[in-house]
């Protein structure tokens, strides 16, 4: 895979982010079918330069072949022939397939730019893609994708946190970015689990959006968003998870976005569909919009 992610003539760069697919082990399962279905109409209707998966692409738990389950997932973003990268949920590696095994699957596909991440780092699927300028050819903004685990310890209980190496990793890739660009790029990090700071921004930031259940966030603040706050690159995160929210708010000049759930196999009263990102080049503010599923934009 080339690193070859680069702004359009016109200065911008869009993503679609898809998150919480759940497809199943039964594929003929009408659910899963008009899952793939929309997700491969809003492909058409956005025409993204990067498809990004946050997590939850299967519901691995019972399913006799997780790995065909993940290939189903992932099958509209190979049909496409458009970049596509991915992090693992809480629901990806429960039961009969791994991490590794599903990454390896992942890594087949030439467009897949996903990566398996430093060996020694908590999780699967720790990794930056830069985006290149229209003219320079030099760096003009960072992607980062951590692996926000599945499970806490039973004695803490609740949900995984992205671990002390993980952020130590990120701040190294920051200074290291910003060493090689003499600037701080604008940056944004794709991953599954909602951090602690989501429930602030409810309370206290600028939010829009729908919020229909509790923000399903560590029991522990492992200070994530206390390190992206001290490096200044990141403007936006981006998580899945949450099936019944759909918020983006701003804390300490970071918007925390969750996803629209794309996936019919799984609990959420909202109507399905992705969000997009739109950045454009040499600025450091993004643009962002749901497409649902009847093809209507909320913006």
């Amino acid at each position: 895979m080339a690193d070859n992610l680069k702004f359009r003539e016109d200065g911008t760069f869009t993503i679609v982010q898809l998150t919480d697919l759940h497809i199943g082990g039964d594929k003929d399962n009408e659910a899963d079918l008009r899952t793939l279905a929309l997700v491969r109409a809003v492909l058409v209707e956005e025409k993204p330069d990067l498809i990004v998966y946050t997590g939850d692409l299967i519901s691995s738990y019972g399913a006799a072949d997780p790995l065909a389950s993940f290939r189903r997932a992932i099958a509209p973003a190979v049909e496409s022939g458009l970049p596509w990268a991915h992090v693992f949920g809480n629901h990806d590696a429960e039961e009969t397939v791994t991490r590794e095994e599903l990454m390896a699957a992942a890594l087949k596909h030439s467009a897949c730019y996903s990566q398996a991440g430093p060996e020694e780092l908590s999780g699967v699927g720790n990794y930056t893609l830069t985006i290149q300028g229209t003219q320079s050819g030099n760096s003009a903004a960072i992607l980062y994708f951590l692996d926000s685990g599945a499970m806490a310890p039973d004695s803490i209980g609740g949900y995984a946190w992205i671990q002390a190496d993980q952020i130590h990793w990120y701040k190294q890739q920051s200074l290291a970015l910003r060493e090689r660009s003499d600037a701080i790029l604008p940056g944004l990090a794709f991953f599954h689990i909602p951090l602690p700071e989501y429930n602030d921004v409810w309370k206290v930031g600028k939010v829009s959006g729908i919020k229909n259940e509790d923000v399903c966030c560590p029991k522990l603040n492992s200070g994530l968003f206390a390190a992206m706050a001290e490096m200044g690159d990141v403007m936006g995160t981006f998580v899945g998870h949450d099936h019944d929210n759909d918020f983006c708010g701003t804390l300490h000049e970071i918007r925390l976005c969750f996803g629209r759930v794309t996936g019919y196999n799984t609990y959420g009263g909202l109507p399905r569909g992705a969000r997009v990102i739109r950045l454009q080049e040499g600025e450091r503010s993004f643009e962002t919009w749901q497409r649902l599923e009847d093809g209507s934009i909320l913006r």
